[in-house]
């Protein structure tokens, strides 16, 4: 098994070398995060850029985030670019289809293209990983349609492994929950709007702030739908912590609070496009 990591490791750090100077798509995830500490290993810090997309849809926390993790990983700070994305002006993002990713990676992957060529580097680079492959992913249309490399995924990489390559190269982030963009809360066919996103980030902080740790707040409208992890389910029922949310979640602008049984499961607003039924 580690022989087969190793290879895909030497495979990846190929891969890189071969590309010269090169954007990464940033969002401070641990995949991105790892493709962005090879590239600068490989190819110079002096040949390397991050950029994070920054929008309502992103926790405000996460952008000061990548700032910091960037330049902890060897990133060269002036190397580091910060952009503004405007997807919810596009009325099809903003109607919230079932492939929405694919028009907001498509106009972040546009804008890091721009960013490529005004840099000199000659490739734009995200972190998808071989995983993604086999999952819904319009974003991945995206990249395919505009030529962005996914080196993690060329390389057959999954997420376990890029968590244990990860670990081993003692990135601070190796075991940080995965965290979506915001739109990712609301279900297919219900429009995307500023106050649904602010709603779902504030009720997310909080509950966060209690000591949970993976969780989402599924905006159904007047309905908020928490997903915890099933082990920290029955710690709602402790020190009134229960209670505490509804009022917070109350005071936020939700009618009804509601805890999912089945517990957090990355991309459960996909079931129904799994199992084929209505969005």
């Amino acid at each position: 098994m580690q022989v087969a990591t190793d290879n895909k490791i030497e495979q990846l750090r190929s891969r890189l070398k071969e590309l010269g100077k090169v954007v990464v798509g940033f969002s401070g995830g641990i995949d991105s995060t790892l493709i962005l500490k090879v590239a600068i290993d490989s190819l110079g810090k002096e040949n390397v850029w991050a950029v994070t997309g920054d929008s309502e849809s992103l926790l405000r926390e996460e952008l000061e985030y990548c700032g910091k993790l960037g330049k902890e990983i060897g990133l060269a700070p002036a190397n580091f670019i910060e952009i503004q994305t405007n997807e919810l002006s596009n009325p099809n993002y903003k109607a919230n289809p079932i492939d929405r990713c694919f028009y907001c990676k498509h106009e972040l992957f546009s804008r890091l293209l721009e960013i490529a060529k005004s840099v000199g580097a000659s490739y734009v680079l995200d972190g998808s990983n071989a995983d993604d492959l086999h999952d819904w992913r319009p974003g991945r249309r995206a990249a395919g349609e505009l030529g962005v490399v996914s080196p993690l995924a060329e390389a057959g990489i999954t997420k376990a492994e890029i968590r244990d390559i990860a670990r081993n190269l003692g990135l601070p982030n190796w075991d940080k929950p995965a965290l979506a963009c915001l739109s990712s809360r609301i279900p297919y066919g219900s429009v995307v709007t500023v106050k649904k996103l602010a709603q779902i980030a504030e009720a997310e902080r909080f509950i966060r702030s209690l000591g949970f740790t993976q969780l989402r707040v599924r905006h159904h409208d007047e309905m908020a739908r928490i997903e915890l992890i099933k082990d920290e389910i029955p710690l709602l029922y402790k020190d009134g912590l229960a209670d505490r949310i509804v009022e917070r979640l109350k005071q936020i602008g939700f009618t009804y609070v509601t805890i999912d049984l089945q517990g957090y499961r990355s991309g459960s607003m996909n079931e129904n496009i799994n199992k084929g039924g209505d969005t």
